[in-house]
């Protein structure tokens, strides 16, 4: 018999209604849990049931297409430090707003022109014709703010010319990955991509890959390889500024970006190089198939 119903936190969301409705017909409580701090929770337990100290506090970095913030954002490239309920957001990525929302899932274009109306850049390739469309992203109409790393790597995938369009969401990220797969061409030195304090957080700052991202002079292979590249050595900045100032060298991943082979082994890579214990999943998707996973977790230490 159910005695407790846990759903996510985004009050949108269909299941959300539905756990709320039957909480009240059922007469039995029901605990929200916030999208990123699900998937913080599902790598904390992986991470501590493969390590020999099971105790501490651990970094995750939880980067995703979106998820529902405290704030009331859409959150996407946020890193926490902690534990199940006890997790403070550190870090996130510069926020931009997303023309026609939800519709940037399936139309990489609209991340694309986000991001370069967001850093005053003209961006020519747009496919949607009205004329009030950039009018309407500078009015806040229908125009969410996000943090989100796969938005990001969509607008890669768009400024790249790889697609503008996809089937289903993550396309344009996974082709932009298969590039990196052949070694025809030597890969470019990295953008270093800048990390400053916002409102007490770390935020990582994705406008200098916009310039490279347009270079026509490069290959798309050369493109998305020094995109790549980029993100991973963003991720050991983090995670050194972080680990310094509160003294955390156990990293762990969780996400849908990090299914993206290419991006994860280099930021694996690049942590233990640099003397920081990575946990990577092994038991528990790291995407969305994880979360209700991780509500338990996040629920159980709530109980203790």
């Amino acid at each position: 018999k159910a005695q407790h119903i846990i759903c996510d936190a985004h009050p949108g969301y269909t299941t959300t209604r539905w756990a709320k409705q039957n909480a009240e017909k059922l007469g039995i409580p029901v605990t929200p849990v916030l999208h990123h701090h699900a998937h913080a929770s599902s790598a904390y337990y992986e991470c501590h049931s493969h390590a020999t100290d099971t105790t501490g506090d651990i970094m995750v970095f939880t980067w995703d297409g979106v998820g529902y913030g405290e704030d009331g954002t859409l959150w996407g490239g946020e890193t926490f430090i902690g534990r199940p309920d006890h997790w403070q957001r550190i870090a996130t990525i510069h926020s931009f707003r997303l023309p026609g929302g939800d519709r940037a899932g399936r139309e990489p274009w609209r991340s694309a022109a986000a991001l370069c109306w967001e850093s005053d850049i003209a961006y020519d390739d747009i496919p949607e014709t009205d004329p009030l469309l950039k009018q309407a992203w500078q009015r806040n109409i229908n125009s969410p703010v996000t943090t989100s790393v796969g938005r990001l790597f969509d607008a890669a995938a768009a400024l790249t010319g790889l697609r503008t369009h996809a089937s289903f969401e993550g396309q344009g990220p996974m082709e932009l990955e298969a590039l990196c797969r052949s070694h025809t061409e030597q890969a470019s030195e990295p953008v270093r991509l800048g990390l400053h304090e916002n409102k007490g957080l770390l935020t990582m700052d994705w406008q200098p890959l916009l310039p490279m991202l347009l270079d026509t002079d490069m290959s798309r292979k050369q493109r998305a390889e020094v995109f790549h590249s980029s993100l991973a050595h963003a991720i050991l900045q983090q995670a050194e500024t972080i680990g310094e100032k509160y003294g955390i060298d156990k990293v762990s991943f969780s996400g849908g970006v990090f299914q993206n082979r290419v991006l994860t082994e280099q930021a694996i890579a690049l942590l233990s190089e640099n003397n920081f214990q990575v946990h990577l999943a092994e038991l528990i998707p790291v995407n969305d198939a994880g979360i209700s996973f991780g509500q338990i977790i996040e629920y159980g230490f709530k109980q203790q």
